[in-house]
């Protein structure tokens, strides 16, 4: 028997289904294809989940991130990340002040650019490890910490960051730790032939293309707590767990070409993005109702950044991608496969 609760979230789900198919359309007006970026940056907002979208120079990751704060409604920031960016210039730092009338000096806080529904980490590889690491407390616990006070990041809150998979000189590859703090690893990809052509017409034509609001803070907290809510059967979270326990190469349940191509797997908190990724798609489709086709649609994104291979997969050329389609095509229902 339907509760009043479950047949409220599942209108509700309609509707978001409904305004998810007009904010692709609005997004469409400023940023050419990319619309399976544009899904699971939204799966990602969806479950309170960050992203890490990785792609060249020039694939519009930094635009795509402003129309998307546009479209949502969203105070957003940027930060760029340089090697002499320091971790108060992301969170904020005590100033001075001189009280005028009185002569009473004090210290005040200044709130840095983290202080943002949307925050942009701009070529997050570009900065050494102790300016990525005050990115770690805030991604994980939404609070900052300075000195012995604690200031509470705004509701919702979403680290969206960048980087050049090709650029190596002079960057700080992210530590295990922190990319695990990310839902999704994000490839960016190259447009198509007519796409690229359409972005050349688009950039050198005069053009006053807008982005209308379609969601606010509030709508996007309520979409949280209805993608909490969405059912989930034992089948689809033992699927979950055993995917996530397959890339581990010292787990009993990997299968061998694991054991030989993988050094790490992924850990507990890749099975719980699975299911929660798997749910926010679900919802994003129309459903409220997520099922192992759901978890094999987000697998990729999920896992890819989970999964280091060993030196002897890198020089065979297989890549982490590889390694996790292998998977799904051992251990997912035949009917649900489509990778």
């Amino acid at each position: 028997m339907t509760t009043p609760t479950e047949a409220g979230d599942k209108e509700a789900v309609e509707k978001l289904h409904s305004a998810y198919e007009r904010m692709k359309e609005e997004i469409s007006r400023i940023i050419v294809g990319q619309s399976e970026v544009v899904e699971q940056v939204l799966m990602a907002i969806s479950c309170r989940g960050h992203a890490l979208l990785v792609g060249v120079p020039g694939l519009a990751k930094t635009l795509l991130v402003s129309t998307l704060s546009e479209a949502l409604h969203l105070s957003y920031k940027r930060i760029q990340f340089t090697p002499d960016l320091m971790p108060s210039d992301i969170t904020g730092t005590d100033v001075l002040e001189v009280d005028q009338a009185t002569g009473r000096r004090d210290f005040r806080f200044v709130h840095g650019p983290i202080f943002a529904n949307m925050v942009l980490a701009d070529e997050i590889n570009r900065t050494p490890p102790k300016t990525q690491a005050s990115l770690l407390e805030s991604m994980q616990e939404h609070h900052v910490t300075v000195g012995e006070r604690t200031f509470p990041l705004p509701n919702p809150f979403f680290v969206l960051a960048t980087q050049n998979p090709i650029e190596q000189e002079g960057t700080y590859p992210l530590p295990e730790a922190q990319l695990d703090r990310f839902l999704f690893n994000i490839v960016v990809d190259y447009p198509s032939a007519e796409e690229e052509r359409e972005i050349i017409r688009r950039v050198t034509s005069p053009s006053e293309a807008r982005v209308e609001p379609l969601m606010t803070a509030e709508d996007i907290i309520t979409l949280q707590s209805i993608v909490k809510r969405v059912p989930v059967g034992d089948h689809v979270i033992d699927f979950a767990a055993d995917l996530a326990r397959a890339t581990r190469p010292k787990s009993p349940e990997s299968p061998s070409f694991v054991k030989e191509m993988v050094g790490w797997g992924a850990g507990p908190r890749a099975g719980i993005s699975l299911i929660a990724a798997a749910k926010a798609h679900a919802v994003l489709k129309g459903r409220f109702h997520a099922t192992t086709a759901d978890v094999i649609a987000v697998a990729k994104p999920v896992l890819r950044h989970r999964v280091l291979t060993t030196f002897n997969a890198e020089a065979a050329g297989v890549t982490s991608d590889e390694i996790v389609t292998m998977l799904l095509k051992e251990l997912a229902p035949k009917e649900d496969l489509h990778v």
